[in-house]
């Protein structure tokens, strides 16, 4: 029997010393993996080492070395969340730069987003993704989770001290991740999606 699961790819995307982001990544992770439709990959940019590394037409033996950990799981995706923060009113180098070594791994794909920051949770890193991920050909869903004040919403377990909200968010975003996920999936099988 085959597996009919939407393969869900969760992209944490800060590697600073110190970041929030694993915290935030787990919790959603966890809500996915409740659901029976999914099977979730965690994808932490911190154990691929290309954050320095800027895309060239030849690349390094090191970052080819990471290139081959990282580019099948993205490519093997039916869908993808993007988790991250805000830096300085955008999101973090390392994500762009990932982004930037792949293409056809996100093409005709859905994308959405767990934020968290501050005042504005993240939300301007949410608005300039968008924009990249549509020059990639990628569908991005409307919902968001945004985490504003991120570090009083989580307790000493890595849980949202007020859990009704974020997980009602987290539902809300996949139940719309997973219908472009079959939606397109079924559509590039039927055919052929071309850049």
């Amino acid at each position: 029997m085959s597996d009919s699961r939407l393969r869900l790819a969760v992209i944490t995307g800060s590697v600073r010393e110190g970041r929030f982001g694993p915290t935030v990544a787990n919790w959603f992770v966890g809500e996915a993996e409740r659901r029976d439709d999914l099977q979730v990959d965690p994808i932490d940019l911190a154990d691929v080492p290309i954050g320095s590394a800027a895309p060239t037409m030849e690349p390094a033996a090191e970052t080819l070395a990471a290139l081959g950990g990282l580019t099948p799981r993205l490519d093997a995706a039916d869908a993808f969340v993007v988790v991250t923060p805000e830096y300085n009113h955008s999101y973090p180098a390392a994500l762009k730069n990932a982004i930037d070594w792949h293409n056809a791994q996100f093409h005709a794909k859905p994308v959405a987003f767990v934020s968290y920051g501050g005042l504005s949770g993240g939300l301007r890193a949410v608005e300039h993704l968008r924009l990249v991920f549509a020059e990639l050909h990628a569908v991005t869903t409307r919902d968001t989770v945004s985490f504003h004040g991120v570090w009083e919403r989580f307790d000493g377990d890595g849980r949202p001290k007020e859990a009704d909200g974020p997980a009602a968010a987290a539902k809300t975003l996949l139940d719309q991740l997973t219908w472009w996920a079959r939606a397109l999936k079924d559509a590039r099988t039927t055919s052929p999606y071309r850049a």
